[in-house]
C-alpha cells in the first residue's frame, strides 16, 4: 500500500500578521495622523500674495523642493550676495523632505494620508525634461532656411517613389495634376542637412495660435449693486470671462443676504405692497449665453434680479455681442459653435441675432480696419520699384465659382498689398473672366499707389494678352510667369508624347528634362542663352555628350549610371524633338527667364481656407470680410521672429509635404499673438455704442434702414429670441 502524501502546510500570505503584531484601529491611525500633522504644521509659513513669485523663482532656479529654495535664499542673505548658482547648490536635507511651507491651508483639515503626500512630493521633485527641440545643424552655424527653400536651390522630382514612370497615371486622376512632378526644396544642397533628425510639424500647428489676455482685477462696489452697463469699449475688451455652472452659482447666491428685508412689489389690483419677508427663493436660468438669477418672494414677486454679463443700451447683453463678433473674427462657423454650446448644455446667441450683429456692425468695420492697415503697408513701399506677385483663388471646388479673390503680394517683403473680391454677378455670371476682371481692378488701383516694375502671375493667357496687345501694353510694366507652371506644362506635354506608339522611352526622361528646363531658366539671361542650353537635351538623351556646336555641361557620368537611352532618329527621338522645339511653346519661354515663383502667394491662398472654407457658403459681403480677416492675420504675423534655444541657436522642424511626399525644412517661429484683435473688437464696439446714440447702422449689401425706430424694434425682440433659444 502506497504511503500517504503529506498535506503541505497552508502558505503564509503577504498579508498574514506576524506574531506579536496587531492591526491598528482607525481611531489610532487618525490620532497618529493628527499628531504628525500638528508637528509638521509648526514648520509651515504663510507668505500670502508672495506665493506666485515664490513658485516662479523656484521654477526659474530649477529647485526641486521649497526647502532647497529657502536655504538658498538664506545663504544669499548671509553672504549679502545673490550670485549663487542653483546648479552648484548641493544641500540635501536629511531624511524625508518636509512638505511645502508655503500653503496657508491647515494640514489637520486635509484628509489625505501622510504617506500619499510624501509620494506626491517625491513625484513633484522629479526633474522634467522640457527641451524637445533638435538642432539640425551639426557644424555649429545656423542654417539659412530662406536659402534652403529658395527655388534656385531646388530641383524637380517625382511625387514619392516612382521607379516605374509608366505608372504615373496611378497617382492622380485629375488632369491638372496628372504629371507627378514636384519641386523638392533644398535639392541642390540636401546632403548638408539631416532632416530625419527633426520632429515633424502638423498642419494644425502651422495655421492656428494663442492670444494672451490682459489681467483685470476685481472691482469692489458698496451697497445694493446696480446692473453693470458697458459705456465704452474699454469696459469689456480684454476682460476675462469664465464658464459658470448653474449649480455652483446657486450654491453661492443662496448664502447671500439681500439688504432688502421685505418684498416691495405691489399687487396690481389692490395696489398694496407685498411685505413678504425673507427667505426668498433663488432661481437660476439662462438668457442667451448669460446666467440670470432671480430672488422670488413667497407670493411670486421678483425682489431683485442679476445677470452674469454687463449690458449695453437697448438691453443687449455684451457677452452675446462679443460671442457673435468673435465667431467671425476667429474664422469659425456659427453652426459648429452652436453645436458645441448645445453639447455643453449652454445658452447660445440666436442665429438671427448673430446675423444682425455680423452684417450691421462687423463687416463694414473689418473693411475699414483692413484698408487702414493696407494703406500703412503701401506707404512704406511707395518709394521702391516693386515686383508684384499676383494670383487668384476661387471660392468653390468646381469650375462654376461664385467668388474670385485676387491677391497682390510684394515679392521682397511678402506682405499683401491688395485683395480684390469679385462676384460672378459682376462678371455677367461668367466664372472664366472673373480672375481677369479682378486683376484689372488690382493693377489699376496699385498703379496710383506704388511703383510697379514687374508683375508675376501663373500662366494665364487672358492676363498675358493684356500686356502683349491689350490695356497694359504701353504701361512700362514687365510681365512674367511663375516658373513652376512652365515645368508643369512641359511635364504634361512630355507625358502625352510618351503615350504614343513607340515613344515609351520618353516617360523615363520626364523628370530629367523638366530639371534641365528648370536649370536653363535659372542660368540663362536671355532667349539665345536659353536655346543654346536647352537644345543640348536632344543630344544627351541619345548618349551623345559632345557634338560639333557644343557639349553637355555636366561632369563625367558615374560608371554605374544606367538609363534608357533613346535611339537617334527613332520615332521616340523625333517625337521628343517636336515637343522640345515646339515654336508655339517656345514663344512664351521668355516669361519664365526671370525665374519668379508665387509659392508664398499660394501659401496665403491656403490660409484663406481658415476663414472662408470652400465647403461653406457665405453672402458676398461676409465672404469679403472673412478674406480680409485672413489678410490681416497674414500681414500681422508674416515677420514673426524665430524661436531660439538656450544656446541662442535657431530651432528647426521638418514639415511633410503631402503633394511631393517629402520633408522640407522650416524655422520654428514664435506663436501668433493676434494683438490686432483687441483693436478690431474696440472698433466694432464703438460702432455698436454709437448706434445706440441715434446713428443708423450700415447694412452691407442691403438698402439703408428706414430709421432708428426700426432698429429699436429689432433690438426690442432680442430677449424673446435668446430666451427661446436657451
Amino acid at each position: 500500500m502506497a504511503a500517504k502524501i503529506p498535506i503541505p502546510a497552508l502558505a503564509e500570505t503577504a498579508y498574514t500578521l506576524k506574531k506579536g503584531k496587531r492591526r491598528k484601529t482607525f481611531a489610532e491611525k487618525e490620532e497618529r495622523r493628527k499628531e504628525t500633522n500638528r508637528a509638521r504644521f509648526k514648520s509651515r509659513i504663510y507668505i500670502g500674495m508672495a506665493f506666485t513669485r515664490w513658485r516662479e523663482l523656484r521654477e526659474e532656479r530649477h529647485f526641486q523642493t521649497d526647502t532647497d529654495l529657502a536655504l538658498f535664499l538664506l545663504d544669499c542673505y548671509d553672504n549679502s550676495s545673490v550670485t549663487s548658482s542653483p546648479s552648484k547648490f548641493t544641500h540635501k536635507p536629511p531624511g524625508l523632505p518636509p512638505l511645502s511651507t508655503i500653503e496657508a491651508e491647515s494640514i489637520s483639515e486635509r484628509g489625505e494620508d501622510i504617506l500619499s503626500e510624501i509620494e506626491e512630493l517625491e513625484e513633484d521633485a522629479e526633474p522634467q525634461q522640457l527641451e524637445t527641440s533638435v538642432s539640425v545643424n551639426r557644424t555649429g552655424a545656423d542654417v539659412n532656411v530662406k536659402e534652403f527653400n529658395d527655388i534656385r536651390n531646388s530641383t524637380i522630382d517625382w511625387n514619392g517613389d516612382t521607379s516605374d514612370p509608366t505608372t504615373v497615371d496611378d497617382f492622380n486622376s485629375d488632369e491638372d495634376n496628372a504629371t507627378p512632378l514636384c519641386v523638392r526644396t533644398g535639392g541642390v544642397e540636401s546632403g548638408q542637412f539631416r532632416l530625419d533628425l527633426l520632429p515633424g510639424v502638423s498642419l494644425d500647428e502651422t495655421v492656428y495660435g494663442l492670444m494672451d489676455q490682459e489681467e483685470s482685477g476685481p472691482s469692489a462696489d458698496s451697497g445694493l449693486p446696480h446692473k453693470l452697463e458697458v459705456l465704452c469699449e474699454d469696459d469689456i475688451v480684454g476682460h476675462e470671462a469664465s464658464i459658470v455652472y448653474h449649480d455652483s452659482l446657486k450654491q453661492l447666491v443662496t448664502h447671500l443676504i439681500l439688504p432688502v428685508k421685505t418684498c416691495t412689489a405691489k399687487d396690481p389690483a389692490a395696489q398694496v405692497e407685498c411685505h413678504a419677508s425673507q427667505p426668498f427663493e433663488v432661481k437660476v436660468t439662462s438668457q442667451g449665453t448669460a446666467a440670470a438669477v432671480e430672488w422670488v418672494c413667497p407670493s411670486g414677486h421678483t425682489v431683485w434680479s442679476w445677470t452674469s454679463q454687463p449690458s449695453m443700451k437697448s438691453g443687449m447683453q455684451v457677452g452675446d455681442f462679443m460671442l457673435a463678433t468673435n465667431i467671425l473674427l476667429s474664422g469659425n462657423n456659427y453652426e459648429k459653435v452652436a453645436l458645441l454650446f448645445k453639447n455643453m448644455n449652454m445658452g447660445m446667441v440666436d442665429p438671427k441675432t448673430f446675423s444682425l450683429i455680423q452684417d450691421t456692425y462687423c463687416v463694414e468695420t473689418i473693411k475699414g480696419f483692413w484698408e487702414e492697415r493696407r494703406l500703412h503697408t503701401v506707404t512704406k513701399l511707395c518709394d521702391k520699384n516693386l515686383i508684384v506677385l499676383g494670383g487668384g483663388r476661387t471660392s468653390s471646388l468646381g469650375c462654376y465659382a461664385k467668388y474670385c479673390t485676387y491677391t497682390a503680394m510684394d515679392s521682397d517683403s511678402k506682405e499683401i498689398l491688395s485683395i480684390v473680391n469679385m462676384d460672378n454677378m459682376q462678371a455677367q455670371k461668367n466664372s472664366v473672366i472673373m480672375e481677369t476682371e479682378a486683376f484689372i481692378q488690382t493693377v489699376d488701383k496699385l498703379k496710383g499707389e506704388i511703383k510697379i516694375q514687374e508683375v508675376c502671375t501663373d500662366a494665364h493667357r487672358q492676363i498675358s494678352a493684356l500686356f502683349s496687345k491689350g490695356k497694359y501694353r504701353e504701361s512700362g510694366i514687365s510681365y512674367s510667369w511663375d516658373i513652376w507652371h512652365g515645368v508643369k506644362d512641359l511635364g504634361k506635354r512630355l507625358q502625352v508624347a510618351g503615350r504614343s506608339k513607340g515613344c515609351s522611352p520618353i516617360l523615363h526622361w520626364i523628370k530629367d528634362i523638366c530639371n534641365h528646363f528648370w536649370y536653363c531658366c535659372k542660368e540663362a539671361g536671355n532667349y539665345d542663352e536659353f536655346m543654346s542650353l536647352w537644345t543640348a537635351v536632344l543630344h544627351h538623351v541619345t548618349d551623345e555628350h559632345e557634338w560639333a556646336t557644343g557639349a553637355c555641361h555636366h561632369g563625367p557620368l558615374p560608371k554605374n549610371h544606367s538609363n534608357i537611352w533613346i535611339e537617334q532618329d527613332s520615332v521616340a527621338h523625333r517625337t521628343l524633338i517636336s515637343v522640345i522645339m515646339n515654336q508655339r511653346w517656345l514663344k512664351d519661354v521668355e516669361k519664365f527667364l526671370t525665374f519668379r515663383s508665387t509659392e508664398d502667394l499660394e501659401s496665403f491662398h491656403s490660409h484663406i481656407s481658415m476663414y472662408a472654407p470652400k465647403r461653406f457658403s457665405f453672402s458676398p459681403h461676409v465672404y469679403e470680410a472673412r478674406v480680409l480677416l485672413a489678410g490681416l492675420d497674414y500681414n500681422h504675423h508674416v515677420h514673426r521672429p524665430a524661436v531660439k534655444n538656450r544656446d541662442g541657436a535657431l530651432v528647426y522642424r521638418k514639415v511633410w509635404n503631402k503633394r511631393s511626399r517629402r520633408w522640407s525644412l522650416c524655422t520654428v517661429k514664435l506663436p501668433k499673438d493676434y494683438s490686432y484683435i483687441p483693436d478690431l473688437q474696440s472698433a466694432i464696439l464703438r460702432r455698436r455704442l454709437a448706434d445706440d446714440e441715434g446713428r443708423e447702422p450700415a447694412d452691407p449689401g442691403a438698402p439703408a434702414a428706414s430709421g432708428a425706430s426700426s432698429q429699436q424694434e429689432t433690438w426690442s425682440r432680442y430677449h424673446t429670441r435668446i430666451t427661446s433659444s436657451s
